[in-house]
C-alpha cells in the first residue's frame, strides 16, 4: 500500500491533483448534506462571514459589522462579495477560495523545504512531508465547511518563506497585513527579529570592525560594550521589518476605521482582551469563563483580561529567545502551540444545531508540521510520536464525550468532566510542546 501511494505523493502534479480532487468531493458531499440533513456540513462561521459580506455591500447598513458575532477584518468581507451574488454556486465561493488557500500554503511549504538550511530536501521528499497538510483530512473539511483558516495558512507560510529568503521588506508587509487579518501572528515578530542577526543577513564584516572599533578602551568599558551590542543588534534588517510591518499595519487599520469607525476596533481587536467564550472551549480556563459569565466580578483585574500573560510570556519571550536562531521553522510552530495550548479560548463546535467538530485553532500550528517533523524526535523514535499522537487523540476525545453529554444529552457535565478532561487535555499538549522545544534546543 505504501509503495503503491509514494508515487502519488512524491511528485507535485499528483500530489497537488489528489489534494484538489479530495476538496472538490468534499465540497460537493457538504452540498448534499447541507440540502438533505438537519445536521449541516457548512460551517456556522461561513454563515457570519457571508452575512457580513451582503452587509457590507448592502446600501442602507454598508457595514459587516451589522451582523452580530462578525469579529474580523472588513477585509474578509470584501474577500466574500462573490458569495452575495445570486445563484447557489456563487454561495460556495469562498469555501473554493479557502480550499485554494490550502493548496497554496501546501505550494510554500515545499518551497521552504527546498531551500532551508536545515533541511535542502529534493523534490520528491519536500512532496511527501508536504502531503502531512495537503492530503490531511481534517484540514480539507475546515477549509471545505468555511472556515477561514486556510488563509492564515498561506500568510503565515509566504511571511516565513520571505524571512528565509531575506526578503526583508516583503516579510514585513505580509507581518503587517497578517496581524491586520488575525492578531496572533503578532507573535512570530520577536523570533523573526532574533533571528535576522548580523551573520544571517551577510553583515559578518560590519558586525567584526564594530567590534574591533571599541577594543582598548579603558574608560566606561561596560557602558560601551552594552551600547555597542545595542548598536550592533539594531541591523538595517530589523530597522526595515519593524519600520515596513507597522506601516502596513496601522495603515490598514486607520483605512479601516475610517472606512467603519469604532466598530471595526471593538469587534476586531477589543473584543478579544475581554473575550469570554465558555461555550466548546478545550481551555483549561473555560470552566472559570463560565463562572465569571454567570456571575460578572467587579475587580479591576478579571481573568479573560490577565489569562494571556502567562501564554504572551511563553510564545514571544522564552520560546523566540531559546530556539530562533537554532531553527526557525520549529520555533514558529513551538510558538504557535504555546500560543493556543495556553490560550483561554480554544473552541471546538460541538452543538445541536450543527453536528460539527472544528478545531480551527489546531490549524494555526499544523501548518508547520512539515517543516518540523523531518529531525524531530516524533519520527526519529517512533514509539514516541505514537505516543503523543495517541495521547493527544484520546484526551481530545474523552473531552468531547463530555460535551456531547452536555449539548446533545443535556447532562450537567461541568465538573468534574468537562473540567477534568480540558485538564488533560491541557498537560498532554504541554508534555508536546516540551517535547517540541527539547528538539529545538538540541537542534
Amino acid at each position: 500500500m505504501a509503495s503503491q501511494l509514494s508515487p502519488l505523493i512524491s511528485r507535485p502534479v499528483p500530489l497537488f491533483a489528489a489534494a484538489t480532487l479530495l476538496r472538490a468531493a468534499m465540497l460537493v458531499y457538504g452540498l448534499w448534506q447541507d440540502a438533505n440533513s438537519p445536521l449541516k456540513y457548512t460551517d456556522i462561521d461561513y454563515l457570519v462571514f457571508t452575512d457580513a459580506a451582503r452587509f457590507t455591500f448592502a446600501h442602507q447598513t454598508s457595514s459587516p459589522y451589522t451582523r452580530e458575532t462578525y469579529r474580523y477584518t472588513p477585509l474578509l468581507a470584501w474577500l466574500l462579495y462573490p458569495t452575495t451574488w445570486p445563484a447557489a454556486f456563487w454561495f460556495s465561493a469562498g469555501k473554493v477560495l479557502f480550499a485554494a488557500a490550502d493548496l497554496l500554503a501546501g505550494y510554500l511549504l515545499i518551497l521552504v523545504l527546498q531551500g532551508h538550511s536545515a533541511t535542502r530536501m529534493p523534490t520528491d521528499r519536500a512532496c511527501r512531508y508536504a502531503s502531512i497538510w495537503l492530503l490531511n483530512p481534517m484540514v480539507a473539511t475546515i477549509s471545505t465547511r468555511g472556515s477561514s483558516e486556510g488563509l492564515l495558512g498561506v500568510l503565515v507560510t509566504a511571511l516565513l518563506w520571505a524571512v528565509l529568503e531575506r526578503k526583508v521588506t516583503l516579510a514585513g508587509l505580509l507581518l503587517g497585513f497578517g496581524v491586520h487579518f488575525k492578531i496572533y501572528p503578532f507573535i512570530y515578530a520577536p523570533a523573526i527579529v532574533w533571528w535576522m542577526d548580523a551573520e544571517r543577513m551577510g553583515r559578518v564584516e560590519t558586525k567584526k570592525k564594530s567590534r574591533d572599533g571599541m577594543r582598548g578602551e579603558s574608560r566606561g568599558e561596560q557602558t560601551t560594550g552594552a551600547l555597542d551590542k545595542f548598536v550592533t543588534f539594531l541591523t538595517p534588517e530589523r530597522i526595515t521589518l519593524a519600520v515596513v510591518s507597522l506601516a502596513a499595519f496601522l495603515g490598514l487599520n486607520l483605512a479601516m476605521y475610517g472606512l467603519y469607525g469604532m466598530p471595526f476596533l471593538t469587534h476586531t481587536f477589543l473584543h478579544h482582551v475581554t473575550r469570554i467564550d465558555h461555550r466548546h472551549n478545550f481551555s483549561p480556563y473555560n470552566i472559570l469563563l463560565y463562572l465569571a459569565s454567570a456571575h460578572p466580578s467587579s475587580a479591576p483585574l478579571k481573568v479573560e483580561s490577565v489569562a494571556f500573560l502567562p501564554q504572551l510570556l511563553l510564545s514571544t519571550v522564552l520560546i523566540p529567545f531559546v530556539g530562533a536562531k537554532r531553527n526557525l521553522p520549529a520555533t514558529m510552530l513551538a510558538q504557535t502551540f504555546a500560543f493556543v495550548t495556553f490560550n483561554k479560548v480554544c473552541t471546538s463546535q460541538v452543538n445541536t444545531q450543527r453536528c460539527t467538530n472544528n478545531k480551527q485553532y489546531f490549524l494555526w500550528y499544523m501548518i508547520f508540521l512539515p517543516l518540523y517533523l523531518p529531525s524531530s524526535s516524533l519520527l526519529q523514535r517512533p514509539g514516541l510520536g505514537l505516543s503523543a499522537l495517541a495521547l493527544w487523540v484520546v484526551t481530545q476525545a474523552l473531552w468531547l464525550q463530555q460535551a456531547y453529554s452536555l449539548e446533545f444529552l443535556g447532562l450537567s457535565t461541568f465538573v468534574p468532566g468537562l473540567w477534568l478532561t480540558s485538564l488533560a487535555f491541557f498537560l498532554a499538549n504541554c508534555w508536546i510542546l516540551g517535547i517540541i522545544v527539547g528538539d529545538i534546543d538540541s537542534s
